[in-house]
């Protein structure tokens, strides 16, 4: 093997190119293979390769001047942003410390034109030779410069050719929806391949509460809070380690969350092709940079029912639409705020089509809708400043006339909604209770199955039964706080009289109970957005009404001198 690597066979002409100063400078081999698995399995290769060392001393270099170049072993040669090693020999021949460099094929040394040029360019300016298997090569001489560069293009075109192959195959195999990766919180991995609902129905119940509080906070950060108020975790089963595949109960965390709200096999599809890398953005010496997220519908692949789902697809879409208008952005609506503004987010100029933002000022705190967008980003004069209390009055006015026929249905809808979100939550902590009650009963039969001279493990068993009843306990002191956390059910009478109270809905509007983001959050299902326009520097407003599926009603109306 080293004898092959010492004499190959093809070397002529070396007396001709080999000169004495080259020998008087440095011979550095380079090694390197292109995979971890490579460096692991091809070891006869990487002999091969550190063999070379030998050559390089029966061509007349001294042992101490020949250098192994090995810092890139199991890593691509296909640039040169993360890879040291290429870094250094070109720093060193660049430094005129070269003579020879030795390589088993020249491809190991560069899988870029770019990469392979500028070595080749660095080696004729300072006479360099390069040498592998087949021959030695000197880049000043016109016939080996072609050769190599010759042998540059067919090294890049070859891994691009393998990167194509494999490509199409995942792509095939994508399209039937059998490329799979790790599942995703709430499902697993089943004997067929394919990915399956957790068999814990609990497991299932928290994936589905997180949508629906999700619905209902409106933004990542208020389900998280509504998470942790909860005290509900999230059920991961991991993918490695001694625990892999159990499921254990993790605090609720953003990226989680934001993976689960993102993610389309909950609403039961397929998707491949979500991350794509824009060639613009990556960051040198950070390989997982530069990735753009797709959504469902623009992936590559997108195969609707072919999972189980959690919810339906019409929710899953309706999701990130959501997310996104509550983003603090100024493209975006915001999430409704504890400020007495109702238009806040909705409402836009008339003129120039920017937001009109409100403000407070004085000891009662006067809030108007004004616009300094412009004067922000310009230094522009504002554009428009009108009264918040008269604006919202008049939009409060105009819901009220069209909620009045609806009021009773909305309000027994909203009454189903609250029963149905505390039935989850009461659901949620019965598994929970019953998995502490069968965690100590588990503990129990063990600690009593084993045999009393075994002193050692009857201990272990023991403390393992008691901390099993002591989570069991406070399992059930947690719910007793979410009980009385709860608000009274109330009684068929009660509901009644609710029923006849919710018709007079500008009462319910104005009632202390109802906060300002409630108010907020009523608008916004109705209103998707308000246009003003003051009619030069009189009291007359133009005022455009979006309704919520784009029907439009336009108005004028007359504000107060002061407004």
């Amino acid at each position: 093997m080293i004898e092959s690597a010492l004499h190959p066979s093809g070397v002529g002409g070396i007396g001709s190119k080999l000169r004495d100063h080259h020998l008087r400078r440095q011979a550095i081999v380079y090694v390197r293979q292109s995979h971890p698995q490579q460096v692991v399995e091809n070891v006869e290769s990487t002999a091969r390769q550190y063999a070379l060392v030998e050559r390089a001393i029966a061509w007349g270099w001294s042992p101490e001047r020949g250098i192994v170049i090995d810092e890139e072993q199991g890593q691509s040669g296909q640039s040169i942003a993360t890879r040291l090693g290429f870094q250094r020999l070109l720093a060193e021949v660049s430094l005129d410390h070269v003579g020879l460099i030795l390589g088993l094929e020249l491809s190991r040394l560069a899988r870029s034109n770019k990469d392979w040029h500028q070595l080749l360019e660095l080696c004729a300016i300072f006479g360099t030779l390069l040498a592998d298997a087949d021959g030695l090569y000197d880049p000043t001489d016109d016939n080996d410069r072609l050769l190599l560069g010759l042998r540059g293009m067919m090294n890049e075109a070859a891994l691009s050719i393998l990167k194509g192959r494999m490509h199409e195959g995942r792509r095939n195999k994508a399209q039937r929806g059998d490329l799979l990766h790790h599942p995703p919180m709430g499902y697993v991995r089943g004997t067929d391949g394919a990915d399956h609902l957790d068999p814990d129905e609990q497991a299932q119940r928290v994936v589905r509460l997180i949508f629906d509080a999700c619905e209902h906070q409106g933004s990542r950060h208020g389900l998280l809070r509504s998470l942790v108020a909860h005290d509900i975790r999230l059920p991961i089963r991991p993918h490695k380690g001694g625990n892999r595949g159990q499921l254990e109960w993790h605090r609720p965390n953003r990226m989680t969350l934001q993976n689960v709200l993102h993610h389309p096999i909950y609403a039961g599809a397929y998707r491949w092709g979500s991350r794509k890398i824009d060639p613009r953005k990556p960051q040198p010496g950070r390989p997982n940079t530069g990735k753009t997220v797709n959504p469902p519908e623009s992936c590559e692949v997108c195969i609707k029912d072919r999972f189980p789902a959690s919810i339906s697809w019409q929710r899953f879409e309706a999701m990130p639409q959501r997310l996104a208008n509550n983003r603090r952005l100024a493209q975006a609506q915001g999430a409704p705020r504890e400020g007495p503004s109702l238009l806040g987010g909705l409402l836009r100029c008339g003129r120039c089509g920017r937001r009109l933002a409100p403000s407070y000022s004085g000891k009662a705190n006067h809030l108007r809708y004004t616009g300094l967008r412009a004067t922000i980003d310009y230094g522009a004069p504002g554009c428009l400043s009108v009264s918040g209390t008269f604006l919202d009055d008049w939009v409060v006015a105009q819901l009220m006339a069209m909620l009045q026929p609806a009021s009773l249905e909305l309000r027994i809808a909203a009454e189903h909604a609250l029963r149905a979100a505390r039935g989850h939550l009461e659901t949620h902590w019965q598994q929970r209770l019953e998995r502490a009650h069968d965690g100590a009963e588990r503990a129990a039969r063990q600690y009593h199955a084993v045999e009393p001279a075994n002193r050692l493990v009857g201990r272990e068993l023991e403390r393992q039964w008691e901390e099993a009843l002591r989570h069991e306990q406070h399992e059930h002191e947690a719910y007793a706080r979410f009980c009385r956390a709860q608000p009274t059910e109330r009684t068929l009478r009660e509901r009644d009289t609710i029923r006849r109270v919710a018709q007079a809905l500008p009462g319910l509007w104005a009632a202390p109970e109802t906060t300002a983001q409630d108010r907020q959050e009523i608008v916004r299902v109705l209103l998707e957005q308000v246009t003003v326009d003051v009619q030069g520097d009189s009291e007359q407003v133009d005022v455009t009404l979006r309704w919520a599926g784009g029907v439009q009603s336009q108005h004028r109306v007359s504000r107060p001198v002061a407004c």
